[in-house]
């Protein structure tokens, strides 16, 4: 029985987002201390078999954490010492913005998932920018997941996205530009081409790069495939599949499923994986593979679907700690038992 399995029932008996800053507390705590060098010992598994080069990054395994958990880039150092390879922060938005009211998180613990509808609750791109420039970043990938103020005109969208980046160019590994989670008012109707078309080149005019979008599990295949279009034609670096969906599969058990938000955990693990897939077998643009990972059977799905590197959430809550290491531990045995020499071989191999 690990340390979690004890902690577990405790944090699951307080409202999921009370249980979200009790860690984060705890992990602020122990960030920068010996204790994070303690961790990086126990969780890290080091092996050239499960790095990965994409979009110009090196990433010393597959496994990231996505963006949502680190809102105001608080943590980057320890979440790298629990064996992930990259950290997405954010979403930061140029203003500061309290989100939605509470209650806003809602654990569907029959599903293994949540749904969540924070609103892109974050300190704003200043505060943020400051955090990142004075802080000790890890020696990995740190991307910034830019999001759209809830107070700014979706007209006014591509100067409201070009400033955060302005606050936060200098600390970004990588920078993502969020228009498609379901909790901000007209953020998904940004995914059409002319839009995209604006704010990406606004961004590239500023120097962004690597520079990637997030898409919503919910669109069309005829809305990825205008996505793509715009991915191809601007020479973006690479996409980011998928965002959390405001459907809900009939399978759900929980009595949560009814909340309005985005449901994001196993329930969307398939879908999430088979548009990786649709996006793979139209570009060749590097994937990044988001969606109801919990374990490294999950994780090795969507590698083999086209994903260069994977992130998760939802997956923490449930599962630990200690999942980065035991994905990647399990990783290393699918490789061997399938004949690969590295991640890189299994990328798409399903495609």
């Amino acid at each position: 029985m690990s340390l979690y399995d004890v902690a577990k029932p405790l944090l699951f008996s307080l409202p999921p987002e009370t249980a979200h800053h009790t860690v984060s507390r705890l992990l602020r705590t122990v960030q920068h201390s010996p204790l994070e060098d303690v961790l990086r010992r126990r969780y890290l598994v080091d092996d050239e078999r499960l790095a990965v080069d994409r979009f110009g990054l090196s990433f010393d395994n597959p496994v990231g954490v996505a963006a949502g958990f680190d809102k105001n880039a608080e943590l980057p150092s320890i979440l790298t010492a629990l064996g992930f390879s990259h950290i997405e922060v954010g979403a930061v938005t140029a203003k500061r913005q309290p989100g939605n009211p509470r209650p806003r998180m809602f654990r569907l613990r029959d599903d293994e998932a949540l749904v969540n509808r924070m609103g892109f609750n974050n300190e704003g791109a200043d505060r943020i920018g400051d955090r990142l420039d004075t802080q000790s970043l890890p020696d990995a990938p740190v991307g910034i997941n830019i999001g759209k103020s809830k107070v700014t005109p979706l007209e006014d969208a591509a100067e409201d996205y070009l400033y955060t980046y302005e606050r936060v160019a200098d600390a970004g590994d990588y920078f993502v530009v969020n228009v498609s989670s379901p909790n901000t008012p007209g953020l998904r109707s940004l995914q059409n081409r002319e839009s995209l078309e604006q704010i990406f080149g606004t961004l590239q005019d500023a120097g962004a790069s690597p520079l990637l979008v997030k898409l919503s599990p919910d669109l069309s295949e005829g809305a990825i495939e205008d996505a793509l279009a715009v991915v191809d034609d601007l020479g973006l670096d690479g996409v980011i599949a998928t965002n959390t969906t405001t459907e809900r599969p009939d399978s759900l058990q929980s009595p949560e499923k009814a909340e309005r938000g985005g449901l994001s955990g196993k329930p969307i693990e398939e879908r999430a994986t088979g548009m990786v897939r649709f996006i793979a077998e139209r570009t060749d643009v590097p994937i990044v593979g988001v969606g109801g990972i919990t374990d490294a059977e999950g994780a090795y799905a969507k590698i083999r679907a086209g994903a260069s590197v994977v992130q998760l959430y939802t997956g923490l809550v449930y599962e630990g700690p200690g999942l980065a290491r035991d994905i990647n531990e399990g990783l290393l045995d699918l490789l061997e038992r399938d004949g690969f020499d590295s991640v890189e071989d299994a990328v798409g191999v399903d495609c």
